[in-house]
């Protein structure tokens, strides 16, 4: 059942709190020329990644990680920031071969050079992580691999996992019930700055999601998709193709999750200083 975020008042909510945000947001032509450079093969799609994250200028800072059951490694391209806390950001590139898996889950996976490529303009105070996760389709099995090397002490630098899978079918959604309450009144605050649409989409009925591994090891977490009652019956079949992107919609999610992260890397592990009057719904 869809749900309206409600206006959270706290003192990030203003406009003033944004002020300060450092990024660089890219036109539409270098958006939709990524996500239309899609290929029904996962090992080109792995291919076409690393390339976008060394021409955004991961090429000293990426690798990868071997994933059981799958040809296809994780991608990780780390952007240092001033202190040892992490914030992991991660999308899956794998796809269902019924159809061109362009919204699940394309969408995601190419706005991550993109996102990184935006933040590196200026120093950060924590440690991104963009992870492009593969298996996902097959029972998250890149994700489960990730968290399971993670240490103890990797966890607990981890302030937050910011999930993306499946954009671009129309207005930016969160999955609420499954994700961490303050990084979602976050998202609504910084959707009500930018007059950008949002609401909650809870998908429990259609499947999981990466981040659901990242629960497990008690990691705050946050899935940012755009599934309603009216299309998720797209997913994993032949209509999940170039057509069923609706590109302003899609330029959207990507202008609200480039803020968005600039904006939580000054929020997370700060005290609060006042608390929300209202919570999401």
């Amino acid at each position: 059942m869809k749900q309206t975020l409600a206006i959270v008042v706290f003192l990030a909510s203003s406009a003033a709190a944004f002020t300060g945000l450092k990024y660089v947001l890219f036109g539409r032509d270098l958006i939709e020329s990524r996500v239309k450079s899609f290929s029904r093969n996962d090992a080109k799609r792995e291919e076409t990644l690393r390339n976008m994250f060394v021409e955004a200028g991961c090429g000293e800072h990426i690798s990868e990680l071997a994933v059981d059951r799958v040809k296809q490694p994780d991608l990780v391209c780390i952007l240092p920031g001033q202190t040892d806390r992490v914030i992991i950001v991660g999308a899956h590139f794998d796809h269902i071969d019924a159809g061109d898996g362009v919204v699940d889950n394309w969408s995601g996976a190419c706005l991550l050079p993109t996102l990184y490529q935006g933040l590196r303009t200026a120093p950060r105070q924590h440690t991104f992580i963009f992870v492009s996760f593969s298996g996902e389709e097959k029972g998250e099995l890149g994700s489960r691999t990730y968290v399971k090397s993670m240490s103890d002490e990797d966890v607990a630098k981890t302030s937050a996992m910011v999930n993306m899978d499946t954009l671009g079918l129309g207005p930016t959604e969160v999955w609420v019930s499954h994700s961490d309450k303050q990084l979602t009144m976050a998202v609504a605050a910084v959707a009500q700055v930018l007059k950008l649409p949002i609401s909650g989409m809870n998908v429990e009925r259609v499947g999981s999601t990466d981040s659901e591994q990242f629960a497990r090891r008690n990691i705050r977490r946050i899935t940012i998709h755009s599934v309603t009652q009216n299309t998720w019956h797209i997913l994993h079949t032949p209509r999940d193709n170039l057509s069923a992107l609706r590109l302003d919609d899609y330029y959207d999610s990507y202008r609200l999750m480039a803020a968005y992260l600039a904006y939580i890397d000054t929020m997370l592990d700060k005290p609060p200083t006042s608390e929300p009057s209202q919570a999401p719904q």
